[in-house]
C-alpha cells in the first residue's frame, strides 16, 4: 500500500488529484487524505444549478466543484475529513462500497463509538449520516473516495445544498439537520480531528501491507495544476455539464408579471420565452433573442442586458427587475 502525502486545501487541486492518481497510479493500493476549505461538491452527473444554494455560496464564498464520481452533492470545511482509496477493481461490475467503509468503522469502534455501513453509500451513527462515499472506474481500477464529519458547520451545510425534498421523505425525517450527524457530538472524551486520523491511518495499515509514503514530486505536481486549471476549475466543468434542463421563474411587480422559462444545455441558454400580464412596448422577442446563446450565469445575462435599454421592451422594467426574477 501507498500512501501519498497530501496537505491542500483546494477543492479544485484535490479533485484534480484524484483524477490524475487513478489514472497514473496503476498497481498496487494507493490511499491519501485530504481537508477542503469551505465547499460543495456536486457529483458528476448532477445539475449544479439546482443542487447548490448559489446566493448563498457566493455571499459566503464558498467554492463549487464537479468530481468525477457520481453520487450527490455534499459540503466540506475544514472540519470534514476526506479520504481516497485507488485500487484494482477486479473482475466485479457491481460497486462494492463495504470494502472501502469498513477501516471508518473500525477506528470508530477504537474510540467507542458504533457506527455501521446503511444504504447504498453512507455510514451512520444512530442512524444519522457522518459519511457519503463515491467511486469512478478506470479500466480495471477503482477510485472510491468519502467524506466523515468530524466536526463540520451544518449549519452552513444546510444552507449550502439545495435538497431533493424526495430524499428526505424517502428517509422518514423532516429535515437535513436531523438526519446529518459530527463524530464530535458523539465523543465520550475530548479527540482532534488530527488525533482521529491517527487513528484511521494506523487502521487502514492494519488491513493492507504499508509499503511506502510517497511525496508528489515536482512532475506530478506539474500535472495535477495543470489539469486543476483546464479542467476542474472551469465554468464548462463546473456548470457547462450539468444536464439538460428548464427554468421555469415567475415574480410579480408593480407594473406586471413576469413568467421567464429558459431550456438550458450544458449551462448555455438554447431557448429562452418570457411571458407575463406587462404591456410590452416592442417585440418581445427580441429581448428573447438576446438571452439565448448566453451562460446561464448572473453576471453573463447582467451585461447582456445592460447592453441594451430594457425600459425599449418593458417601460417600466429594469435589467436588476429580470435577474430578480432569475436568480
Amino acid at each position: 500500500m501507498i500512501k501519498i502525502n497530501n496537505t491542500s486545501q483546494d477543492p479544485y487541486f484535490n479533485m484534480a488529484l484524484d483524477e490524475y492518481a487513478t489514472k497514473n497510479f496503476l498497481k498496487g493500493t494507493v490511499f491519501y487524505f485530504y481537508q477542503n476549505k469551505p465547499t460543495v461538491v456536486i457529483g458528476r452527473h448532477q445539475n449544479a444549478f439546482e443542487e447548490v444554494n448559489l446566493d448563498f455560496v457566493r455571499e459566503r464564498g464558498i467554492e463549487v466543484v464537479r468530481r468525477i464520481s457520481g453520487g450527490g452533492a455534499v459540503y466540506h470545511d475544514l472540519g470534514n475529513l476526506n479520504f481516497t482509496f485507488i485500487a484494482d477493481a477486479g473482475s466485479y461490475t457491481s460497486f462494492d462500497f463495504v470494502k472501502f467503509t469498513r477501516p471508518v468503522i473500525k477506528a470508530l469502534a477504537k474510540i467507542g463509538i458504533k457506527a455501521e455501513h446503511t444504504g447504498r453509500n453512507d455510514i451512520t451513527i444512530a442512524g444519522k449520516k457522518f459519511s457519503g462515499n463515491a467511486q469512478y472506474r478506470y479500466k480495471n481500477r477503482v477510485m472510491h473516495h468519502g467524506t466523515i464529519l468530524f466536526a463540520v458547520n451544518i449549519e452552513d451545510m444546510v444552507q449550502a445544498l439545495n435538497v431533493d425534498p424526495d430524499k428526505i421523505v424517502s428517509k422518514g425525517v423532516k429535515s437535513v439537520r436531523s438526519r446529518v450527524t459530527n463524530i464530535s457530538e458523539h465523543l465520550t472524551s475530548p479527540l482532534s480531528l488530527e488525533e482521529f486520523k491517527e487513528i484511521l491511518t494506523a487502521t487502514i495499515l492494519e488491513e493492507e501491507d504499508f509499503n511506502q509514503e510517497y511525496a508528489l514530486t515536482e512532475e506530478d505536481l506539474r500535472a495535477i495544476n495543470e489539469l486543476r486549471d483546464k479542467k476542474f476549475k472551469t465554468w464548462e466543468w463546473i456548470y457547462g455539464t450539468s444536464p439538460h434542463f428548464n427554468v421555469q421563474k415567475k415574480m410579480r411587480f408593480d407594473w406586471g408579471s413576469l413568467d421567464i422559462r429558459l431550456d438550458v444545455e450544458k449551462g448555455i441558454i438554447k431557448g429562452c420565452k418570457i411571458y407575463g400580464d406587462f404591456f410590452a412596448a416592442r417585440d418581445i422577442e427580441e429581448l428573447e433573442r438576446l438571452l439565448t446563446g448566453t451562460r446561464y450565469e448572473e453576471e453573463d445575462i447582467k451585461a447582456k442586458l445592460e447592453a441594451v435599454k430594457v425600459a425599449d421592451y418593458l417601460p417600466a422594467a429594469t435589467a436588476e427587475d429580470i435577474l430578480k426574477v432569475l436568480f
